[in-house]
């Protein structure tokens, strides 16, 4: 009798553990499922309305109208500076600079600083027209550059500046931007 009592005991035992193996990879599954579709599932973040529509921003890409309003607050940025604030405008477009573009665009913004400081010379862009391309991640804006020497303006010259951007992740970064000299060349 002792012998049958051990055996069903044992029995009993063999099927918890195999019901309870059952239910670990069952759950190590759906763990899995889930991990894969969470890695693959395109991300949004909601931002606030300040614009004539709510953004969103996905991973799958950048809205033509998320492009536009940053490249409209990064022209105003990186084009309106005066000796008074070329360190801080500096800062600024390097903040939000991709890392493989840092080097080059802090190169050739130290020479703006360089030549700058110290001077009476400062400027700022009134924008009257932009294209944005989300495909290409490219935007241009034209519009008014104004330069002003002690408190007189001396020159108010139309011109269009390009701005090539990064978009990885849930992150637009600037890759970097000029002058647009003719059509198809830029500075």
């Amino acid at each position: 009798m002792d012998h049958s009592l051990s055996l069903a005991t044992a029995q009993r035992t063999l099927k918890q553990r195999n019901a309870l193996g059952l239910a670990c990879l069952v759950l190590a599954g759906a763990v899995a499922l889930l991990l894969l579709v969470g890695a693959t599932r395109d991300r949004e973040v909601i931002l606030q309305p300040i614009a004539r529509s709510p953004l969103t921003i996905s991973s799958s890409g950048v809205s033509r109208d998320y492009l536009e309003m940053v490249t409209r607050d990064t022209a105003l940025m990186t084009l309106n500076r005066s000796p008074e604030n070329l360190q801080y405008w500096m800062d600024s477009v390097l903040a939000i600079a991709t890392p493989e573009s840092h080097g080059a665009l802090k190169r050739d913004l130290l020479k703006i600083v360089d030549e700058q400081r110290g001077s009476s010379v400062a400027q700022f862009f009134t924008i009257d027209g932009m294209r944005v391309d989300p495909e290409r991640l490219t935007s241009e804006v034209s519009g008014t550059l104004h330069t002003i020497v002690g408190s007189k303006e001396v020159s108010a010259e139309p011109r269009r500046f390009r701005y090539h951007w990064a978009y990885r992740g849930l992150s637009l970064r600037l890759r970097g931007f000029g002058m647009v000299q003719s059509k198809d060349k830029e500075d």
